[in-house]
């Protein structure tokens, strides 16, 4: 069998009548034998194991699910394990009962392919009902954002406004509770937004005046202390109106006097320092050496 070159080319078949050697042969993966291109299958060859690897289910009749045979077990002894195991009754109507569309006088039953799910009261419907119209959709739920005893007063309110309701006086008693705690609850709020407003206007006022809130009773309010002589002063404003009226009014040159620069070579006098220098560069040479 095979060739000098390749000597392991080509099998011959499993089948006893056939024998015949095939370089392209076919390997059963039931039972590992070699067969030829007639002899492939399972029913030419006559397989053993042709239903090892078979998956077999069946539907139980009395809870609709499904049971897996298994082949190297009894299906009788399968079904016997699944019964008195696994089988639930009631859920055959949950299986077998078919969803039908909520729109009355509409039988179409829901499939996968003709349901749809609408997005403002998330039911599902035919695809003749899909549209809000048509299935009388009440629109999507609308979110309350006022507080909640605001609608439990509203609806005490109705419930007073019933003649045969029985439980007036407890109805009457609930809103008034719920008007006096809401009532309470909105001066309070008003108190402390006033006491937070005179807060913050004392502070700006206390920021504005150059003075710190910790500070108002030391040295009777004076805090700030002039670097020039030992008075002390309330407020920033009053500070420099000192130091300018006391201490730069002796700094400050008089009217009508002069500053020359003198020439250190010939003591020649200059109002402007600019023809001092060329005084020197001209007459000195550039040097202002004496």
């Amino acid at each position: 069998m095979g060739t000098p070159e390749f000597p392991n080319l080509g099998k011959h078949c499993s089948v006893g009548e056939c024998n015949q050697i095939d370089f392209l042969p076919f390997t059963c993966d039931r039972c590992d034998h070699v067969f030829c291109l007639q002899h492939r299958s399972y029913t030419t060859h006559q397989c053993p194991n042709a239903n090892m690897k078979d998956v077999t289910v069946l539907i139980c009749p009395l809870c609709a699910q499904g049971v897996r045979l298994n082949p190297s077990e009894d299906p009788n002894i399968t079904w016997d394990t699944h019964v008195n195991t696994d089988c639930d009754p009631s859920n055959y109507q949950k299986v077998t009962k078919k969803q039908k569309c909520p729109v009355p006088g509409c039988r179409e039953t829901l499939t996968f392919s003709n349901t749809t799910r609408c997005k403002d009261c998330t039911k599902e419907h035919c695809l003749k009902h899909r549209f809000g119209p048509d299935h009388k959709c009440p629109g999507p739920r609308t979110v309350d954002s006022g507080l909640p005893f605001v609608n439990m007063l509203r609806r005490s309110q109705k419930a007073e406004t019933c003649p045969n309701s029985s439980n007036k006086n407890s109805y009457s008693w609930w809103s008034s509770s719920l008007v006096n705690a809401a009532t309470n609850f909105k001066s309070s709020a008003e108190a402390g937004m006033q006491k937070l407003s005179i807060a913050t206007s004392q502070a700006f006022q206390k920021a504005k005046d150059g003075m710190s809130p910790n500070s108002s009773g030391s040295s009777g309010g004076l805090v700030e202390e002039c670097v020039h002589c030992p008075a002390r002063f309330s407020t920033v404003g009053a500070l420099i109106e000192h130091v300018e009226k006391s201490h730069l009014k002796n700094q400050q040159p008089r009217r009508g006097q002069v500053t020359v620069d003198v020439c250190p070579k010939c003591s020649k006098a200059f109002r402007d320092p600019v023809l001092l220098v060329e005084h020197v560069e001209r007459d000195h040479g550039g040097t202002s050496r004496a």
